[in-house]
């Protein structure tokens, strides 16, 4: 009898499935955090070695800024677990990949263009890159109103993910162009692959978070 009531309150002392979704989805930031570095180093690498730029010493300066971006990430990261249910695995990496390829090519744009403001100045980087920072803020602002919980649709989400990777794209293709560099198109290609690399891994988190308690109601079993 005893027994039965301890197990019915450790029950009841449980963190709810919510909770435990969005605490998975955090855990999985980590994860796609290292599968993104992973793709990284591995694609610069050859960039250092074999074509002499050392791609990574531009990168010290920032780094310490870019580790602050893990408390936001963490705090949206179980924002949205805990608001979401399971999704199938392959429709979340899908949508992972896509996400993280929009992500990682944002990340080519600004940092070709702090190298071109580093060297040139704040006066003499030009009218263009000036037009990149409110760019790249509005396709951010698009995809996080796309993967945030809400009552837009799919078709909706999807329409937004296109025309801000459209925003993005467009203008890193501009700075590109006005720089072109065959090393600039390789580390253009491994930021891509590698926000593709860690947003596929984040889908499987996301699809994975929560437990068959976060499947939603009369749905499927997730695979």
């Amino acid at each position: 009898m005893s027994s039965k009531r301890n197990g019915s309150s450790g029950q009841q002392q449980g963190i709810q499935p919510r909770y435990r979704r969005g605490f998975g989805c955090v855990t999985w930031i980590y994860m796609a955090t290292l599968a993104f570095l992973a793709v990284a180093s591995f694609g610069l690498m050859p960039v250092w070695f074999v074509a002499g730029w050392n791609v990574f010493s531009l990168l010290e300066g920032i780094t310490f800024y870019a580790t602050l971006l893990f408390l936001p990430a963490m705090f949206l990261a179980a924002l949205v677990g805990t608001r979401t249910y399971r999704v199938p695995r392959a429709q979340a990496k899908r949508v992972g990949t896509a996400v993280g390829a929009v992500v990682g090519w944002t990340g080519f744009v600004f940092l070709l263009w702090l190298e071109n403001v580093a060297d040139r100045g704040f006066a003499g980087a030009g009218f263009i890159y000036w037009l990149t920072v409110p760019a790249v803020l509005a396709a951010a602002a698009l995809l996080l109103y796309a993967i945030f919980p809400g009552k837009i649709s799919m078709e909706q989400r999807r329409r937004l993910v296109v025309i801000g990777a459209a925003v993005v794209g467009v203008t890193g293709l501009i700075l590109l162009a006005a720089n072109f560099d065959f090393l600039r198109v390789m580390v253009a290609l491994v930021s891509t692959l590698a926000g593709a690399g860690g947003g596929w891994t984040a889908g499987i988190g996301y699809a994975r978070a929560g437990g068959d308690e976060m499947i939603p109601p009369n749905a499927q079993k997730v695979r």
